[in-house]
């Protein structure tokens, strides 16, 4: 059965935009089957296409002609150009300037997987003249999509990655994670870094992940692992442009007793984080469930978020915690997250949070099966089951 993800409408739209269109990403999340879905979608409305998959050598090699040469090439007898990969092509920025200022009436959609070649290869400005969506593995409501019955708690084990659908069997799922893993270490690493640092690269993983959705202290990191703090901060910039870990910032607005400049960190998709701990036990044997709950919960906001809603936590000096603040219009909307909830009752976090910022939107507590609502200084908290939160989502954003 294939999968309609949620974002191929607004690409599909894109069609008809002079502007280039990127889908950037992490491995393995789908940009080339939604590359292939636009490809499909545009020959059925008649449009000529044209396809090049930069991961393999003989379509590489199209590339390898003067500029005037690959210009009239790429441009002859076509409407759609799609460009897989096109961070291995070192010229594409200015292929790309030239083919949008030209006046051909030709619409280029690429795909990449490093921000940090990206931006070797973008270095003409491309401002004006470029699209950019994040892929993102798939949401639950897309998971759904297979069966309605399938369990929260596989999704929480093995995660999103569309790959992973094919197969039955979680030794199958279990395989094919390591070998993501392996290729992101073995083709997108090592080129960034030095041979020697692959085995610490490798432990600081481990930790990010085994204390995800924990304030991140980098010296700490730094002391653990045996680096500076200097190269950890460069290591955790690499797995940020990479698009495999997604930090967020604490919230604060200057007062004395709140954390500032702190981040916590949360990988790409769950299955990635369980196999960097080599753990895929039930969720009735692990210990960890809490931040499993919470991960989910981040990545279908992470997913969803727009250009004027900002993501983030907040945490003061007494250790209380409010798991997410979401950013509405610069307005705060708070997200709390419980794996044990017995009744409906508002966390101590997010009443003095409401006490100390006025033009809090109202706040929503997510649990497995509580479902109500309460208001607190004129505030509304809805408490939901996490298997609802798309509804919170189409609802609030």
């Amino acid at each position: 059965m294939k999968i309609i993800r949620d974002i191929f409408k607004a690409l599909n739209n894109e069609v008809n935009r002079k502007e280039v269109s990127i889908l950037l990403g992490p491995r393995q999340v789908g940009k080339t089957f939604l590359l292939n879905e636009l490809k499909k979608k545009a020959v059925s409305v008649g449009l000529r296409v044209k396809y090049y998959n930069l991961e393999i050598p003989s379509d590489i090699i199209k590339f390898n002609k003067s500029d005037i040469k690959l210009f009239d090439d790429l441009t002859e007898k076509v409407d759609v150009i799609f460009i897989d990969e096109f961070h291995y092509l070192k010229n594409a920025s200015k292929i790309f300037k030239a083919i949008f200022d030209s006046n051909k009436k030709v619409k280029i959609f690429a795909t990449g997987s490093s921000s940090i070649e990206i931006h070797k290869h973008l270095k003409e400005s491309l401002a004006g003249r470029r699209l950019v969506s994040r892929i993102f593995p798939l949401n639950y409501n897309e998971f759904l999509q297979l069966n309605q019955k399938i369990s929260y708690e596989k999704y929480l084990i093995y995660g999103g990655l569309p790959g992973l659908i094919h197969f039955n069997s979680d030794e199958e799922k279990i395989r094919i994670l390591n070998e993501i893993l392996a290729t992101y270490i073995q083709k997108d690493i090592k080129s960034l870094i030095k041979e020697e640092n692959i085995r610490a690269f490798n432990m600081l993983l481990y930790l990010l992940a085994e204390n995800q959705g924990s304030v991140t202290v980098v010296n700490n990191l730094a002391r653990e692992i045996g680096l500076t703090a200097k190269t950890i901060n460069h290591h955790l910039s690499i797995l940020e442009h990479t698009y495999v870990v997604f930090p967020i910032d604490s919230y604060s607005k200057n007062i004395g007793n709140e954390l500032k400049k702190s981040k916590k960190y949360y990988f790409y998709d769950l299955g990635i984080r369980n196999v960097l701990l080599k753990d895929f036990g039930l969720l009735d044997e692990r210990n960890d469930v809490g931040i499993l709950n919470e991960s989910f919960i981040f990545l279908q906001l992470k997913s969803h978020l727009k250009p004027n809603i900002d993501l983030k936590f907040w945490r003061n000096k007494q250790g209380e915690e409010i798991d997410f603040v979401v950013l509405k219009n610069r307005k705060p909307f708070l997200i709390e997250v419980k794996t044990k909830m017995q009744n409906i009752d508002i966390p101590v976090a997010m009443k003095k949070f409401i006490i100390r910022y006025d033009e809090t939107l109202g706040g929503i507590v997510f649990s497995n099966n509580i479902k109500g609502e309460l208001e607190f200084m004129g505030k509304k908290i809805y408490f939901w089951p996490y298997k609802k939160i798309h509804d919170f989502i189409i609802d609030f954003f």
